[in-house]
């Protein structure tokens, strides 16, 4: 059962942190999407005996080499399929929440894991390269369900004064696989030759530890009690996941966003985007996700050993400075999820944003000046740590957040699919558009990565409330509120006050309800 270990803050306290939270947190984080961070840096180390290999099957077979570009294709086709198969496994999430659980979808999708890994690691003893593409594909699948399962699940196991901390661990972990994959793959560890397939098929060893573990704790309380209608199990998973506090009024809470919801089940994505109480909602998940794949963060990854050899390092050494960035992710993650119950997710976002769009403005300046003056190769190296560490502070892990926070449990998976998917096409966007954008506009490409950051930075500024210590029934009003604003701008105007009216009753989901209790309550006053 859980175990008080840390109050939140002094004052008047929500929940405590208890050990069975964290326990969730480190075990989902480390079994699942530490993988997508490790997964996307794992083939950059090993990429020329990935080649070498490719070559070596083909010419067994035909008896003829691979020219070059047909060795390139199949390089980047290993490297982008993983995106692809991301895409397939966010478009899987709703099917697979509303059937077996957050946490069961969890357990169940690791069977993904064990196979990738079969397939990558015995692919060079079968000489087969599709072996090592169709693995790739696989780990893309698991990545694509993990990175919307886990925040969804952490979101709603976490009392409202822990969401935010809770939500941002599986960002620290994400960091901390590109870490892993970067240290490991150093020649003086697993980056030597005959060590490529054990490198990728290492993907196994956090899921086992995953699946040892896991299993024994509760599902997620919201998931039983609004999807489930299982009282029982509600009680019994809250007082194993909460220490020292009223669980009633968490029951409470639930009971009231259930009968806020027009229908128990669990909505589709084209009733989603057609539900026009939630559209803001839609709406900035759709910014959000976009904007972190289009902020620049995928190609400064992929050409991060580049401009620190136009910067002058020392050839043997771009790896181990490419580790330390990879220390500066999880630097970056730590501050973040340390400091949103404080300073909130505006500011993190807003913030992160904000310093990549200057990093990425200072890139462009440090291009164009360092021929004539070559102190400014030191400066787009500064600038790159400054992306990725902009990055890592909030735009890394709160969209993930934020898509649980704005929805209720109805429209959350459908909004997990809708945002997921975005992310993953921007990402193998970017993967595939930024060589020719580079080509065409050279250093003025960095401009457009930070004009997309600014752009995002002002929306949330502008339109996304604080969603701090807030339920997600009172997450909902916030928005509902903002959608009677606008409509009172809209339709204020002779002959439309009655229409304005009908409009404020049927407005935002759940606001009908509400409007029918506190009537209730005003009429059986004395």
């Amino acid at each position: 059962m859980a175990e008080e270990v840390l109050l939140t803050s002094p004052g008047k306290i929500s929940s405590y942190l208890t050990r069975s939270l964290l326990a969730v947190a480190f075990l989902t984080s480390f079994g699942s999407s530490m993988l997508y961070g490790y997964n996307l840096a794992v083939v950059n180390s090993p990429a020329a005996y990935i080649k070498n290999f490719y070559n070596r099957s083909v010419v067994s077979r035909n008896g003829t080499m691979l020219d070059e570009e047909s060795l390139t294709l199949m390089y980047s086709l290993t490297v982008s399929i993983f995106a692809i198969g991301g895409l397939v496994g966010s478009l899987m999430v709703g099917v697979l929440v509303t059937r077996f659980g957050r946490k069961g979808t969890v357990v169940n999708t690791s069977v993904l894991v064990f196979v990738a890994s079969v397939l990558m690691g015995f692919s060079k003893v079968c000489g087969s390269p599709e072996m090592v593409i169709v693995g790739r594909f696989i780990t893309g699948i698991h990545s694509g369900i993990s990175l919307s399962v886990v925040p969804m699940y952490l979101g709603e196991i976490a009392p409202k004064n822990l969401r935010g901390f809770l939500g941002l661990v599986p960002s620290i972990f994400i960091c901390v696989g590109v870490f892993s994959a970067q240290l490991l793959g150093l020649h003086e560890l697993l980056g030597k030759e005959e060590h490529w397939p054990l490198l990728l098929s290492l993907v196994a060893v956090p899921t086992i530890i995953q699946l040892m573990l896991l299993p024994w704790f509760p599902e997620s309380p919201r998931y039983l009690l609004i999807e489930k209608h299982n009282v029982h199990a509600t009680i019994t998973a809250l007082k194993w996941y909460r220490s020292k506090c009223n669980i009633q009024e968490e029951i409470e809470e639930m009971q009231e966003e259930q009968r806020s919801l027009s229908s128990s089940d669990t909505l589709s994505v084209w009733q989603l985007l057609l539900d026009k109480s939630v559209r803001w909602q839609v709406l900035s998940v759709v910014v959000i996700n976009i904007g972190m794949q289009l902020s620049g963060i995928d190609a400064i990854w992929f050409y991060t050993n580049d401009i620190f050899e136009n910067a002058g390092i020392p050839a043997g050494e771009i790896q181990y400075t490419t580790v330390g960035t990879g220390a500066i992710e999880i630097i970056g993650g730590l501050i973040g999820c340390f400091t949103i119950e404080k300073l909130g997710r505006r500011p993190l976002v807003i913030g992160g944003f904000t310093i990549m769009g200057v990093c990425c403005a200072g890139i462009t300046l440090s291009l164009i000046l360092q021929v004539s003056l070559p102190f400014m190769r030191y400066i787009s190296v500064t600038c790159v740590v400054g992306i990725i560490a902009g990055f890592c502070i909030g735009p890394a892990g709160v969209p993930f957040l934020m898509t649980a926070e704005l929805f209720k449990q109805s429209h959350r998976p459908a909004a997990y699919i809708v945002g997921g998917s975005l992310n993953w096409i921007s990402n193998f966007t970017v993967g595939f558009v930024f060589p020719f954008l580079q080509m065409s506009a050279g250093a003025y490409c960095y401009l457009v990565f930070a004009t997309v950051c600014c752009a995002v930075a002002t929306y949330v500024y502008a339109f996304i409330p604080e969603t701090k210590n807030k339920t997600f029934v009172e997450i909902s009003r916030m928005f509902s509120k903002k959608e009677a604003v606008l409509e009172t701008q809209a339709l204020v105007a002779p002959g439309h006050v009655d229409t304005l009216k009908l409009r404020k009753m049927n407005g935002g989901y759940g606001t009908l309800e509400n409007g029918s209790l506190e009537l209730d309550s005003s009429s059986s006053a004395p």
